[in-house]
């Protein structure tokens, strides 16, 4: 059965389907962590994340690392090989517990080849986002390398396998990106993923500032799919809140509640938790186990939006940098990197040379995501852009902390 598939079958009996980041270099402990996942009291998923030498395909030094029993911060699915991998998840994936790797690599292929040959077949990333946030891969070359991994995928398709992949481009940066773009390049890269055989597809949406707003984008990005990939098998997946997290047990846990009450209120299907001890190092398993159960049951307490959102202009505007860049080529890849190239698609405060660097975001007395500057974006007819004033680095540093302050309840 198909990772999507699973999250379908258990939304539809479970309601919100969650899942932590998790990743541990021992098999041993790697398989404790999904058994603990898999028993949490909750509709979930498994994770298993992979540590900073596999991503940057620095297998040599994992190598080593082994050797030497040298702490990894992630599980080496490459170094361990797929008969370790395999011998590790025996017993744990199944029908009602799917499992997700994620990685962060610009350049993949060796990673879906292991993935592949330990029996698993769900992943997630994009041409942009692992590569402009994560490396200094040319934008050209990431575009080469993850078409590549779409079609290993695809390639590994049957009648009961259907790989799946979830696109990482609605969480770019984390913070200070405005919801347009993120929701223009997740469904870029959903369509880039189709073009290269995939069937399976999710789309992410990090919980951005204003719960009003990413209801909203939520909603944009639910009818962008409808409009440009209805023929796909997918689901949205949100992730609780990925920048400056609240330092209090009692503001992480608001902060986790408000992004459980967004997927289930904007009809996502999944959701990527964090924990309390998110502000101050790697949560432990039972952290984990603790936020998925919480997150679960504050989800079982909401109910889907039956009011369309606000309308502030989210959907125009990221429907207009989708167009833009799809009419560049049919080639979707040539298309993302001609994007980059005219400033079509600019992500703010992201260092990439391949990336313009002439847009900003920043927050509204609301808390809302707003453009500062917009560079060459193709939104000026419908993007409400109050100053062309550069951010002071105080405004800066305000806007990063707003979220933590908020849900802390510092004045």
């Amino acid at each position: 059965m198909s990772f999507g598939d699973a999250v379908a079958r258990l939304a539809a009996r479970g309601g919100l389907v969650v899942q932590p980041r998790m990743g541990f270099a021992d098999p041993a402990r790697m398989r404790a962590g999904l058994a603990a996942t898999r028993a949490a009291r909750a509709a979930t998923a498994g994770t298993i994340t992979l540590d900073s030498y596999t991503r940057v395909n620095d297998h040599e030094s994992v190598r080593l690392a082994l050797h030497r029993g040298d702490a990894l911060n992630g599980f080496p699915i490459v170094g361990h090989g797929p008969s370790v991998t395999g011998a590790m998840i025996d017993g744990i994936a199944a029908p009602d517990f799917p499992i997700q790797v994620r990685h962060g690599s610009a350049d993949p292929r060796h990673i879906i080849a292991a993935l592949l040959g330990a029996g698993l077949d769900a992943t997630e990333g994009g041409p942009v986002s692992y590569c402009l946030p994560y490396s200094r891969t040319p934008l050209a070359q990431a575009v080469h390398n993850w078409a590549r991994t779409c079609e290993a995928l695809a390639d590994a398709r049957t009648a009961e396998r259907e790989p799946h992949l979830e696109t990482f481009g609605g969480c770019m940066m984390g913070q200070l990106c405005p919801p347009a773009l993120l929701i223009a390049l997740s469904v870029l890269e959903g369509l880039f993923f189709w073009q290269h055989g995939l069937r399976s597809i999710s789309f992410s949406y990090a919980q951005q500032t204003n719960p009003a707003q990413d209801e909203e984008s939520v909603a944009a990005l639910h009818r962008l799919i409808g409009e440009l990939l209805p023929q796909a098998r997918s689901h949205v997946v949100i992730y609780t809140y990925m920048g400056v997290f609240p330092r209090t047990e009692a503001g992480a846990l608001r902060l986790l509640a408000e992004s459980a009450r967004l997927a289930v209120r904007g009809g996502a299907a999944r959701l990527i938790v964090k924990t309390t001890a998110e502000a101050f190092r790697i949560p432990t398993v039972a952290e984990n186990v603790t936020a998925l159960e919480y997150a679960a049951t504050i989800a079982r307490q909401e109910l889907r939006a039956t009011r369309p959102p606000q309308d502030t202009g989210v959907y125009d505007q990221a429907r207009s940098i989708v167009d833009a860049t799809l009419e560049l080529s049919t080639d979707i890849g040539a298309a993302l990197v001609g994007a980059f190239a005219r400033g079509y698609l600019d992500v703010p405060y992201c260092l990439h040379p391949d990336n313009a660097g002439e847009t900003r975001g920043y927050l509204d007395a609301a808390g809302n995501l707003r453009w500062k500057r917009i560079g060459s974006l193709p939104i000026r007819a419908s993007a409400d852009v109050v100053s062309a004033r550069p951010m002071t680095s105080v405004e800066l540093i305000n806007s990063l902390s707003y979220v933590e302050r908020t849900y802390d309840r510092i004045p």
